[in-house]
Formats: C-alpha cells, sequence, structure tokens
C-alpha cells in the first residue's frame, strides 16, 4: 500500500492520473472515464457517474469524460451574462453546459493543472464554436485570477481530491464577486471511514480516498464565510464487498456495513455575503 506523506506527493499523483485518463480518451476517441474499465482508477465496481448528461443543451460526447459525481449546473442558477468558473474543468463538460445558460454575453473559464486535458477541452471549445469560453492552466490553492472576477464558482468531483481544502475554499471565496455563489458537486464521508481506505494512494487519486467528513466539509464552508449554504442532493455510493475485504478483515467489512456510515456525493451552494 501507498502511502500519502505531502501535499506535493498528493498533487502530482492526482496529475499523472488525470493526464493518463486524459490521453486514453484521446487515443479512444471516445470517453473512458475516472471510473470506467480502462481507467481503473476508482477500483472495480465503483461508480462516480452522476446523473447523465446527454440532453443537456451544450453536451459534448468527446467532453463528457465520467469524473464527475453530480451536475452542480442544475442547480448553480447561472443567468445570461454571468461570468463563471469551473474548477478542475477536464476536457470542458460543465464549461460548455454553463456557456449554454451564460448565453454570448457572459464568459465561461475553465481552471485545471493537467496540461493534457486543457489541451483537449481547447479542442472540445474550438468544435462547439465558443468564443467565450477559455481555459486557464493553474492550482485551486492559488487561482490566476483577480478577486471578485465571478458571478458563479462551479466544480464536479474536485475539491476532494485538493489536499487543502481550507485553502481552496478561501481561493474561492476571494474570486467570486460579493453577493456571487458556488455550487459543487463533490464527495463525503459520514460516519467511521476506516484510514486504510483513505490511505489508498489509488482510491485518492481515482475518486474517493480525499472524502472529507461531511459535517466537517459543512463547517469548514461556514468557517470560510460562506452564508446560506444549502445541499441540494445527496446521494450514497455504493462500495462493493471486494473492494472493502482489500483493506478490511471481514469482521470490520461486516460492521462497516452495518454502520450508519459510507460515501456520498453530494451537491452544495453557498453565497459571498455583499
Amino acid at each position: 500500500m501507498q502511502t500519502m506523506k505531502t501535499q506535493k506527493d498528493i498533487k502530482q499523483l492526482v496529475k499523472e492520473k488525470y493526464d493518463g485518463i486524459a490521453a486514453r480518451s484521446t487515443l479512444a476517441g471516445s470517453s473512458g472515464g475516472c471510473c470506467s474499465p480502462e481507467a481503473g482508477c476508482c477500483g472495480e465496481g465503483i461508480s462516480m457517474v452522476g446523473e447523465p448528461y446527454e440532453d443537456l443543451e451544450g453536451y459534448l460526447k468527446e467532453a463528457d469524460l465520467a469524473l464527475g459525481c453530480g451536475i452542480p449546473t442544475e442547480y448553480a442558477g447561472i443567468l445570461p451574462g454571468h461570468h463563471v468558473l469551473d474548477l478542475g474543468s477536464g476536457a470542458g463538460n460543465d464549461c460548455f453546459v454553463a456557456r449554454t445558460l451564460v448565453g454570448a454575453s457572459g464568459r465561461v473559464a475553465g481552471l485545471d493543472f493537467s496540461p493534457i486535458m486543457l489541451a483537449k477541452a481547447r479542442n472540445n471549445a474550438k468544435k462547439m464554436g465558443y468564443g467565450n469560453v477559455f481555459f486557464v492552466e493553474g492550482d485551486i490553492e492559488a487561482m490566476p485570477f483577480p478577486r471578485n472576477a465571478f458571478d458563479v464558482v462551479l466544480s464536479n468531483c474536485v475539491i476532494n481530491l485538493v489536499p487543502d481544502k481550507a485553502r481552496a475554499f478561501a481561493e474561492i471565496f476571494r474570486v467570486l464577486k460579493p453577493g456571487g455563489h458556488f455550487c459543487i458537486s463533490d464527495v463525503v464521508q459520514q460516519g467511521a471511514f476506516p484510514e486504510a481506505l483513505r490511505q489508498d494512494a489509488a482510491l485518492y487519486a481515482g475518486c474517493v480516498g480525499g472524502a472529507t467528513e461531511k459535517e466537517g466539509y459543512l463547517q469548514l464552508i461556514e468557517d470560510t464565510g460562506f452564508i446560506h449554504a444549502t445541499v441540494h442532493k445527496i446521494r450514497k455510493i455504493e462500495v462493493p464487498e471486494g473492494i472493502l475485504e482489500k483493506h478490511l478483515d471481514k469482521n470490520r467489512v461486516q460492521a462497516f456495513q452495518q454502520a450508519d456510515a459510507g460515501i456520498f456525493s453530494i451537491t452544495i451552494s453557498g453565497y459571498k455575503p455583499l
């Protein structure tokens, strides 16, 4: 088992995983996301796929790598003319959906630290013919944007992978305009969560190992200064017994399954005060 030791280790592992996903999907000419069989980064049988995007305006198959755990644009209240930022934008899936909402008068920025993902997203933007969607390389913990720059910040199953989540939310707060808001789909844990699962490097970079305890996640949002935090949707992610048995003995597997505990996808929004 590989144990995460530093924030730099975590970031490099995540970057390598998502560079690989982008490269494989480009070679295959299709999606093939984090939890597809060929990716192998979530563990067999763990699905992070949220609601399907196919029927949403702005959907582009090549941009959908099945890396999300929800549809944050569904609850984001995006309006024509808004300036929107998508964190961990990947191949551009949520950005293109957001573009249909902001219209020609708005702007959509995608932030990602994978050069391969960024190249894929920029190519997809050309296919869509969008001149007001752009993609920037950068770190969520130190965003290359001025303060008070965006009306809405989105993220889809990415903050759970950021080592310093407090810093990430502080940066979201900084770049939002007063009265602006975020809408994030993410992964959280609830109840006792075996440390062996959290320490598994593949699970961390794949999907679930970086999940924060739900109440702590909500408290972090409040401590950052956001108000009117609202949980719009929550869904349990089933971890198959075979995956649990790789990390726990049979008695602990049974105790984990019987407890009111687990991994959940959550979609939540919050506002920066005026």
